[in-house]
C-alpha cells in the first residue's frame, strides 16, 4: 500500500500528475472534488465560489477539515488497489493527517513552476475563472492557497519537481515516481512483520 500526494500551486501540473497516475492504473482522490461537492451541496456556484468553501470549511471543521473528508475516499481505492494518488494538498495540517494515517506508506511530492509559466498554462486552459470573467485572478488564488499553510507543506516534499519543460518530460518523471512508490510499496508488503 501507498498512496502519494501532491502539492502546488495552481497551474503547477497537479492535475497532469493525475492524469499520468490514471494512465498507470492508480486511483485518484481529488481533494478539490470534496469542496466541489460541498460548493453544489450548498447552491453555490463551483467556478466563483470554490475558494470561499473550501475556507468556510476549514474554519468550520478545522484545519484538517477536507484531508480528513478524503480518508474514507482513499482507504476505498485501497481496497483494490496498491497504490492512490492524492491530488491537492493545501497545507501541513493535511500532511500531518495523511502522515499520520499512512506513515511511511505516504510521499508527498511538491510540484512546482514560476509564476509567469503558470499564468500562461491557466490562460491556456480556458477553463479557469479570470480577473476578466469575473472569477478570481491567480495572484488572488496564489495569495489563498499561501494562506491555508501550503509554502508550510512544499517545504515538507519528499520530492520536489520543477515543471518548466515540456509535458512530455513531466509525465515521464511523474511516472517514475508513481512506478517507484507503488514498486516500493509492493516489496514492503512482502518483507516479514518484526515488532
Amino acid at each position: 500500500m501507498h498512496v502519494i500526494g501532491t502539492v502546488g500551486l495552481p497551474g503547477s501540473g497537479k492535475g497532469e500528475a493525475a492524469t499520468v497516475a490514471r494512465e498507470e492504473g492508480i486511483p485518484v482522490v481529488t481533494m478539490g472534488d470534496v469542496v466541489r461537492q460541498e460548493t453544489a451541496d450548498r447552491g453555490l456556484d463551483p467556478a466563483k465560489d470554490h475558494g470561499g468553501v473550501a475556507q468556510a470549511l476549514r474554519e468550520e471543521n478545522g484545519p484538517a477539515a477536507i484531508a480528513e473528508r478524503s480518508l474514507p475516499m482513499i482507504d476505498d481505492r485501497l481496497e483494490d488497489h496498491e497504490a492512490v494518488l492524492v491530488d491537492g494538498l493545501r497545507s501541513d495540517v493535511e500532511v500531518d493527517t495523511f502522515e499520520g494515517r499512512f506513515g511511511e506508506s505516504f510521499t508527498l511530492v511538491s510540484i512546482e513552476a514560476p509564476f509567469d509559466v503558470r499564468a500562461e498554462r491557466i490562460d491556456a486552459r480556458g477553463r479557469d475563472a479570470g480577473a476578466n470573467d469575473g472569477g478570481e485572478p491567480l495572484e488572488k488564488r496564489d495569495e489563498r492557497e499561501r494562506g491555508f499553510g501550503m509554502d508550510d507543506a512544499m517545504d515538507r516534499a519528499d520530492v520536489v519537481i520543477e515543471n518548466t519543460d515540456s509535458l512530455e518530460a513531466f509525465h515521464g518523471r511523474i511516472r517514475t515516481i508513481i512506478r517507484e512508490e507503488a514498486g516500493e510499496s509492493d516489496e514492503q508488503e512482502t518483507e516479514p512483520y518484526q515488532p
